[in-house]
Order: C-alpha cells, then structure tokens, then sequence
C-alpha cells in the first residue's frame, strides 16, 4: 500500500478527532484496512473506544496492539495507564507504569503522576504524594507543574489528621 495514502488516512483521523468523530472513524477503518498494525491508527483507535464509547476492553486491546507494532511508542503509555486505571486493573497498570519508566525518552512527569493517581485510588495518600512530587521534579510548563500541585493538596487533605498527645497526665478526681 502507498505509504503516503496511509498517513493521509491517519493525519485525517488525527485532525478529526475529537471534534469530527464520523471522518475520525472513517479515516481510521480505512488506515487499518491498508495496514492493520499501524501503531498510531490503534493508539487513536483506543482513544476512541476509551474516551467517546467507553469502552475500556476494546481499548485496551487496541493500545496493546498498538504497543505490539511499536514498544517505544512514548505517547500511548499515559493514555493506556489511564484506562487501565479507570477499568480498575490496577496489578496491570502498575506493571504497565514499571515499564514505562524504561522507555527513552517518555514523558517521565506523565507516568509518575499516574503512580500517584494509582496509589490514590489505593488510599496509599503519603505514597502518592511522594509519587507527585517525583513527577513535579520532570515537569517542565507550569501548568503541569501547578496541575501536581493541586494533585498533592488534595492527597494531602485525604491524609488523616494525627492525634494530638495530651501534654500533661490526666488528673485524677478526689474523692470526698
């Protein structure tokens, strides 16, 4: 298959998307029909499925697929940890979060805050806490930076307040 026509498909799709979600299907079943394991038309598929139908499985499916044809595709990590996460396949996520870290030149800030979402959804609050401030240290735009810091506030607002040692020994009532 033409090469070229097969990225026309995909940069339709990619343009459509989310706005255009007809020509974003169409454009992605011609893409796969010319070449079924074209990484980035199964990472939009996913999305689709994911994020529009809510479809976790099929989605799942295809970002492995899509991970199959291409491991050092850095973009569908985060998005497939996501899912993951919303499906509660919280051993999986963890697994997919471990390898991720590997991967050259993933968004490492990315991945991290998705072990403090995981660890939040664990009520593991001081985990995920130091998992957010691991992923400030790889943030480079403030908003992503100012987006961790609301992520820690409310972490920290889960945590539960310690109990206060009385300062002195309780006295003891005189009996009369």
């Amino acid at each position: 298959m033409d090469t070229n026509l097969l990225n026309n498909y995909v940069l339709k799709a990619i343009d459509a998307y989310p706005y255009e979600l007809e020509e974003t299907v169409e454009n992605l079943n011609y893409a796969l029909s010319y070449e079924s394991n074209n990484a980035y038309a199964l990472f939009l598929m996913a999305r689709l499925q994911a994020e529009q139908f809510g479809d976790y499985e099929k989605a799942k499916q295809y970002f492995a697929e899509a991970l199959a044809n291409k491991m050092d595709f850095q973009r569908v990590y985060p998005k497939y940890i996501q899912v993951l996460l919303d499906n509660e396949d919280l051993v999986e996520a963890k697994k997919l979060i471990d390898f991720a870290l590997t991967v050259k030149g993933i968004d490492k800030g990315a991945i991290w805050e998705k072990q403090g979402q995981l660890f939040e959804i664990k009520q593991k609050y001081k985990a995920a806490i130091k998992a957010l401030k691991k992923a400030k240290q790889f943030g480079f735009n403030t908003d992503f930076i100012s987006y961790i810091d609301s992520e820690i506030s409310r972490n920290k607002s889960k945590l539960k307040p310690k109990k206060k040692k009385s300062k002195g020994k309780k006295k003891k009532k005189k009996k009369k």
